[in-house]
C-alpha cells in the first residue's frame, strides 16, 4: 500500500531535502522517523528536491508500507518525534500507481524580497535587498523570461536531458515586500535563485533587460550572474 505526506519545514536546519551521508536532511529524518515508528526500514519519494536553505509550505513525499495505516495515528506520532523544524500537516492512502515525483502537474515556488528597511528578525526567511525595483523593470523582466525557453543558462546541472521549460511568471508588492511567484511542471537546480538573482544585477545596473536574450541563446551559465540567497525562497504548492 501507498501513502502520501505533506509537510511544510524550515529549510535554514537543513542540507536540502535529498538525503546525504553525514548531514541531516529533511528525507533523512523523515525517513529515520518513519523507519522508527513502524519498525522497518523504510524508503521515501518526494515530489521536489529542494536545495539547502530553501523552505517548505507544501512538499509531499510518499512511501510503501504492506499493512493498513491508521494516518491520524501517524501524524501525530510524527509530528511528536520529528525534528521540530519540519511538520507533518497530512498522511492518506493514495493508489500505487501514484507517484510523489512523476505525478507531479505543477509546482509553484515563491521568491520573497525586502526591498525596504533591513529587518534583522526576517534575514533568514526574506532576501534583505533593501533598494526599490520598479514596476517597469518588473513587468519587462518578467515578460522577457517567462514562456517557454532553453534555460540552461540558469542551471548548474549538466546532467539533464533537456533544458526546456514553460515558465510562468508573476508578482506583488505589499509593505515593501516583493514576492515572485514561479509556476512551471518542472524546475532545474538553482533555476529560480538564478533568475532572481539576474533580476538584481539588472536592478543594479550590472546587466541590463537587453542582455536577456543573449544569455538564453548562450547556454552558459557564467553569463548569468549571481545566485541569490536560498532562504528566501519557499516551495509553495503541488498540483497532482
Amino acid at each position: 500500500m501507498r501513502y502520501l505526506i505533506n509537510m511544510s519545514y524550515n529549510g535554514n536546519s537543513f542540507y536540502g531535502y535529498q538525503i546525504q551521508n553525514n548531514n541531516i536532511t529533511v528525507e533523512g529524518e523523515i525517513e529515520k522517523c518513519l523507519s522508527k515508528i513502524l519498525n522497518q526500514n523504510i524508503n521515501t519519494v518526494g515530489s521536489s528536491r529542494t536545495d539547502r536553505n530553501v523552505h517548505a509550505i507544501n512538499q509531499y513525499c510518499h512511501f510503501d508500507y504492506e499493512k493498513e495505516i491508521d494516518t491520524e495515528k501517524l501524524k501525530h506520532s510524527m509530528n511528536s518525534m520529528i525534528n521540530d523544524n519540519i511538520y507533518i500537516k497530512s498522511i492518506k492512502k493514495v493508489d500505487d500507481n501514484f507517484h510523489a515525483r512523476y505525478s507531479v502537474i505543477k509546482k509553484e515556488y515563491i521568491y520573497k524580497i525586502n526591498m525596504g528597511e533591513y529587518n534583522p528578525i526576517e534575514k533568514d526567511y526574506v532576501l534583505q535587498y533593501n533598494k526599490k525595483i520598479s514596476e517597469n523593470v518588473l513587468d519587462e523582466f518578467i515578460k522577457l523570461i517567462s514562456g517557454k525557453h532553453n534555460f540552461k543558462s540558469f542551471t548548474s546541472d549538466n546532467n539533464n536531458k533537456t533544458y526546456e521549460r514553460d515558465l510562468i511568471v508573476d508578482y506583488k508588492i505589499k509593505s515593501d515586500i516583493l514576492y515572485l511567484r514561479f509556476y512551471s511542471s518542472g524546475f532545474l537546480r538553482y533555476m529560480i535563485r538564478n533568475i532572481v538573482g539576474l533580476l538584481l544585477d539588472i536592478n543594479d545596473g550590472k546587466k541590463s533587460l537587453s542582455d536577456i536574450n543573449h544569455i538564453f541563446k548562450s547556454e552558459d551559465r557564467k553569463e548569468c550572474g549571481r545566485c541569490a540567497s536560498g532562504s528566501a525562497l519557499y516551495l509553495n504548492k503541488i498540483e497532482y
